[in-house]
């Protein structure tokens, strides 16, 4: 197996210098127009003969290569099947709101297969619980049900999210990759960062945080809620102190700037990678800078179509694996 690793990340090391950079984002972030970004993109071999000029079809088939690569060198599919846990679960509350308000939704569904609209809708519609995966039957209806009586859909929303983050973490226990269980842990604590600095800002009670946030390694979570409650005078000390100031230096620039520290710290979380020649680490690790760099490009197209200025969006994009 080593052998095979060893052939496959020579490969990876290869696709590696076809990543964008750090200066390849500050190249389109200063560029006039979404178009102008297109034509570096299309120039550097983004999107597919079917894509044209449209950037979802080309952010589309950027992601197919990305899944196709992993296949051609051999990878089993469940190794990603972890990063797939977020989809599921966003299709289980598009699906519980689309059956409890009428209203059609088709395109916010993942086009999962045996999980996409058609099934999970029937699921809902017919409140066939079982016919979920057993770890997320329990949340699913609990959601479904407060939906019922509430129609409160941000509580459902945080019901399913806390759920989906407990999920990724058993899965990244049982995964014998640790970049895998290195990225899991910082998107749990990022996650439950979120949270907290969004419910200390509109004053959200001990109870809400106490429902919302996931265990995390990265502090004792009861404590955090705790904090939360009081407010940010409260949470950004309690932050400092569990080494995340810089995630508070993020937060007193922008909201978008803090968003940004949150997804920098899953590409540090990968980084040690590139250095690791002889498992799968730097296999995942590429899929996952793939990910990051076409989610930045995303931002960067998205801002440049609605008039951003240079500095809005510089202050949005991600920073890259290379």
């Amino acid at each position: 197996m080593t052998n095979n690793y060893v052939y496959a990340v020579a490969r990876i090391r290869v696709r590696e210098k076809t990543l964008l950079t750090d200066a390849d984002i500050s190249q389109m972030a200063g560029m006039a127009s979404a178009d102008a970004v297109l034509d570096y993109l299309i120039s550097r071999g983004w999107g597919s003969a079917e894509s044209g000029r449209d950037p979802d079809a080309i952010l589309q088939a950027e992601e197919t290569k990305n899944m196709a690569l992993m296949e051609e060198l051999g990878v089993d599919k469940k190794v990603f099947d972890i990063f797939d846990i977020p989809r599921r679960y966003h299709n289980v509350k598009a699906a519980i709101k689309e059956v409890l308000t009428s209203d059609t939704h088709d395109r916010i569904f993942y086009d999962i297969p045996d999980f996409g609209r058609r099934e999970v809708l029937a699921i809902f519609s017919e409140k066939h619980f079982d016919a979920l995966p057993e770890a997320m039957r329990a949340p699913a209806e609990q959601a479904f049900e407060y939906m019922v009586s509430t129609r409160d859909g941000q509580m459902c929303d945080t019901i399913l999210d806390r759920a989906c983050l407990v999920a990724m973490t058993d899965a990244a226990k049982k995964a014998a990759s640790p970049v895998i269980q290195d990225y899991i842990r910082s998107t749990v604590a990022t996650a439950d960062i979120r949270i907290a600095v969004r419910a200390a800002k509109i004053g959200k009670p001990l109870g809400f945080l106490n429902a919302a946030l996931a265990p995390s390694e990265a502090f004792p979570v009861h404590d955090l809620a705790q904090e939360a409650a009081k407010g940010t005078e409260a949470l950004y000390p309690y932050l400092q102190e569990h080494g995340f100031a810089d995630a508070v230096e993020a937060l007193k620039v922008s909201p978008s700037s803090f968003e940004r520290w949150c997804d920098n710290c899953q590409i540090e979380a990968i980084k040690p990678q590139k250095t690791n020649p002889f498992t799968s680490g730097p296999i995942v690790a590429f899929y996952l800078a793939r990910e990051n760099e076409i989610k930045t490009v995303r931002i960067i197209l998205t801002a440049k179509a609605n008039g951003f200025s240079e500095d809005a969006i510089r202050e949005r994009v991600r920073e890259m694996y290379v």
